[in-house]
């Protein structure tokens, strides 16, 4: 073999050697570039999907003790995840949300109440309805005063509550009375439904219009009783992810449980109705 030949094969073995140092090095300066960018500086997930953090999630009071239990499912699927929760009038969480309270998501128990949130630009998308609700009278245990009907309701000897016309049981309750041709004089407007039923449960009231739904977390503190009228007055619940979350993949998260197959039927085992 020649001097010259020699010289070239080293020269190739070189400059082989040198590609494969070189592809090496761009292949880990591409890792590290994709890395930084799929990392999320809110802390919400990791580079591998994994949900973390905290939500807080500002809902109608009807909704308590089912969005505590799929709060509980959440965390329980996410761990290192945490859901907390503001219940209240859907109007008074609306006016906190425009007035710059810190939250990632609104549940509310009627399109109107929503609105005040989507008018002021608040939402980050669009409402969906996830559940609906329909009024029952809740009256004390054993129904003593054989209350059958809202006409019933107007017995001048009976104390009844309703909710404030401004949230959302409350303007159910002035439309199905509308409906009904029956006029109340309540002895209070309570400021959110829980309010309301609690006035039985504690029997400062005989009665008082309230949801199907609180009627039934009542167990035998309170007796249901049905009315045609509330037919007419079935509020649309609707849930929205809001422009202020500083954790939107764990907020996200959680509204697709609320509407998943499995969050539906915790909301109709709580006697809400499928949208």
């Amino acid at each position: 073999m020649t001097r010259s030949v020699r010289r070239t094969r080293r020269m190739m073995q070189v400059a082989g050697v040198g590609a494969a140092a070189l592809l090496a090095l761009t292949a880990c300066s591409s890792s590290d570039d994709d890395s930084a960018g799929t990392s999320d500086p809110s802390g919400s997930a990791s580079a591998s999907g994994k949900l973390s953090g905290e939500v807080t999630v500002f809902a109608a009071a009807s909704l308590k003790e089912s969005f505590e239990s799929l709060g509980k499912t959440f965390e329980k699927a996410h761990p290192g995840t945490k859901v907390t929760f503001s219940f209240g009038g859907s109007d008074a969480l609306a006016a906190s949300i425009t007035g710059g309270a810190p939250a990632d998501v609104f549940a509310s128990a009627s399109p109107k109440t929503m609105k005040i949130v989507t008018d002021a630009g608040d939402n980050a998308g669009e409402p969906a309805t996830f559940v609906r609700n329909q009024l029952e009278i809740a009256t004390l245990p054993g129904n003593p005063d054989k209350v059958a009907s809202l006409k019933d309701l107007t017995d001048s000897d009976l104390k009844v509550v309703l909710c404030d016309k401004t949230v959302p049981c409350g303007a159910a309750a002035e439309k199905a009375l509308t409906a009904s041709k029956v006029k109340l004089t309540p002895v209070s407007y309570e400021e959110d439904v829980k309010s309301a039923l609690n006035k039985v449960v504690l029997k400062e009231a005989d009665a008082a219009l309230v949801y199907k739904t609180d009627v039934q977390a009542a167990g035998d503190k309170v007796e249901g009783v049905e009315f045609p009228e509330s037919a007419d007055a079935v509020n649309d619940y609707p849930i929205t992810l809001l422009k202020g979350s500083k954790n939107t993949a764990t907020a996200e998260a959680f509204i697709a449980l609320v509407r998943s197959a499995e969050g539906q039927k915790v909301l109709t085992g709580a006697g809400f109705l499928q949208p």
